[in-house]
């Protein structure tokens, strides 16, 4: 394969900002295929909260990893990644261009750029910091964190107990900071990749947040995450519209505060998307409404 041929153009942005719409005529415009990177569209039995494409979307053009994970499957960035560069070597077969689109940054990260690798851990050690969270607490973890490893405590998401606990088992387990194995050097791509970033005034991709959000319910969210209750505690569901939601219905919270929760923890994960994603400083941004020929036009210049 000639790698200086092949090109991967990569959708970025923050969520309700017109991601899919955009790939979908990239794709059409030149004639290749789509793989999703939104972590949350894998799985089938999540489909409204998620926004994933609907089916006319999906007849627009041929679209890959959507769906095709159950919430009980065991599946994470790391298959993704392995299964996403499968899928792009068969692509590039007939095709110069491939298109990838998805606000999950993580995931993103590990198709353009590959993933940090980490050594083994027992695991007995992730044994004992589950029971730790269990009995001590998140700031428990915390603090412990920020003793072994201050640069993984001010980098990660230090809110979402599994990312402190994967921290934490790595420190322990190999006795050297988590953040010492991170930007190591990565497998090349057979591929050049050239990001898209779409993006708005804040205020306006928080109206847009909302208004999805009402969509949503209006289609049926609430309904969708009756049937998932029993499965409450899997790690796929442990994801803005369906957390929140659930609160409501184990009687926790009113529906009303449940809904305004799904907007305010939507608005905060548009937020940490867009910072993530500025990091990169190769992206080509443009505005949500920018004229589709200025986009393809901007695309083709860099692939001379």
């Amino acid at each position: 394969m000639n790698t200086t041929s092949k090109y991967l153009i990569s959708i970025v942005g923050p969520t309700a900002i017109g991601k899919t719409a955009l790939s979908i005529k990239l794709a059409q415009h030149f004639k290749t295929e789509i793989i999703s990177a939104d972590s949350r569209q894998f799985f089938k039995e999540m489909q409204i909260g998620t926004a994933a494409p609907s089916p006319e979307e999906l007849a627009g053009a041929k679209h890959h990893f959507i769906h095709h994970k159950s919430i009980q499957d065991n599946y994470n960035v790391g298959a993704f990644e392995k299964d996403a560069i499968s899928c792009f070597e068969t692509l590039f077969e007939n095709h110069d261009v491939a298109i990838m689109v998805g606000g999950s940054g993580l995931y993103n990260d590990a198709v353009t750029k590959g993933l940090d690798y980490f050594p083994e851990v027992e695991p007995s050690v992730r044994e004992a910091l589950n029971k730790s969270l269990e009995n001590n607490g998140l700031d428990f973890l915390q603090n412990q964190l920020k003793e072994l490893d201050i640069a993984s405590y001010n980098n990660i998401a230090i809110d979402n107990p599994h990312r402190v606990i994967r921290a934490l088992e790595v420190c322990i387990g190999s006795g050297k900071p988590y953040s010492s194995f991170l930007n190591k050097e990565k497998n090349k791509r057979p591929f050049t990749t050239i990001t898209i970033g779409l993006t708005a005034d804040r205020e306006l991709i928080y109206n847009r947040i909302n208004q999805r959000v009402e969509i949503m319910i209006n289609q049926g969210l609430l309904d969708e995450v009756k049937t998932l209750l029993q499965y409450q505690k899997l790690n796929a569901l442990n994801t803005v519209g369906y957390k929140e939601l659930f609160q409501y219905l184990n009687e926790e919270w009113t529906l009303d505060f449940a809904i305004s929760e799904i907007k305010k923890n939507t608005r905060r994960f548009a937020k940490r998307q867009l910072t993530w994603f500025k990091r990169n400083e190769n992206t080509l941004w443009f505005d949500y409404e920018s004229d589709l020929d200025a986009i393809i036009n901007k695309i083709t210049e860099n692939m001379l």
